[in-house]
């Protein structure tokens, strides 16, 4: 099943996607957030059995595929390839960082470049949004069980901030409002192939990233039984797998600057469209 969230001239919708067609699920849900995604089942169910409007997706515009993101966890240098470009061996176990809510953002909104920026920088991910709570799995728990699906996510980075005035500590860098443009779509764990999906970035039609999920260390279902054990995944979490290799801060490629449109995609899960821009941004 493939959920989005859509803004119209006047709201926000909840939809899904049903063969061809989109319907909106503003009467069966309210709204895509934590609470309302332990019922996604039943409202596609609803869709099958028809009365629900249509939803043009031509007209509309997307947005994040969840509202009122808890927290956003990320896990770093889990392409070996990236780790290498990063001057970095592979880990043995999993790397952490935090983002905040409020670096979520639709998967075509404009990102603002921070005015001390030098070093933006653009990562392709693999998002997984948590579907209900996950606290110390045991070996037999089911980690995708627990996953209401996954999506799309530009971990767009400022490496001066994350790198040399860290403190050694990465979120610095991770943080800027809008730094985490997510979406299209919310795919359910049945229908994605999570250990076999292409991902690539374009920065002004040029290819930058091109690998796939095959090439991680720590597969999806491994990333939420680890993060278990030290933290409560609770329901609207978002969990950011790691970037592959191709970005600016492997010095083959000119950081981001004013205008630069970046493209990125999931094969499965869409793709999206951001402009940077030394401008304000509306929130």
């Amino acid at each position: 099943m493939k959920f989005a969230r859509v803004r119209t001239a006047s709201t926000t919708l909840p939809i899904v996607l049903s063969g061809d067609a989109a319907y909106d699920l503003s009467g069966e849900l309210g709204d895509l957030r934590p609470d309302t995604l332990p019922l996604l089942a039943e409202a596609a169910a609803a869709a099958a059995g028809g009365g629900l409007n249509r939803v043009d997706l031509q007209a509309v515009e997307f947005a994040a595929p969840v509202h009122g993101v808890g927290a956003v966890l990320a896990i770093g240098m889990n392409y070996a390839a990236h780790a290498a470009e990063s001057g970095s061996p592979p880990p043995t176990l999993p790397v952490m960082f935090i983002k905040t809510p409020n670096t979520i953002g639709g998967p075509n909104d404009p990102v603002r470049i921070p005015a001390r920026s030098h070093k933006m920088d653009w990562e392709v991910e693999l998002a997984m949004v948590i579907g209900r709570r996950a606290y110390e799995l045991a070996d037999d728990d089911d980690p995708l069980s627990y996953v209401a699906g996954f999506t799309v996510a530009d971990d767009l980075s400022e490496r001066t901030f994350q790198l040399e005035e860290s403190g050694g500590q990465w979120s610095k860098g991770k943080c800027m409002p809008g730094s985490t443009p997510l979406g299209p779509w919310l795919v359910t764990p049945d229908e994605v192939d999570h250990r076999s999906l292409r991902l690539r970035s374009f920065v002004n039609g040029e290819p930058r990233q091109d690998s796939s999920t095959a090439d991680m260390i720590f597969d999806a279902p491994t990333i939420i039984r680890h993060l278990s054990q030290y933290l409560a995944l609770e329901p609207g979490d978002v969990v950011l797998t790691g970037t592959p290799a191709g970005v600016a801060l492997s010095g083959r490629f000119p950081y981001l600057t004013d205008g630069d449109v970046v493209r990125i995609e999931i094969d499965g899960l869409g793709s999206q469209s951001h402009v940077m821009t030394s401008g304000a941004v509306a929130r």
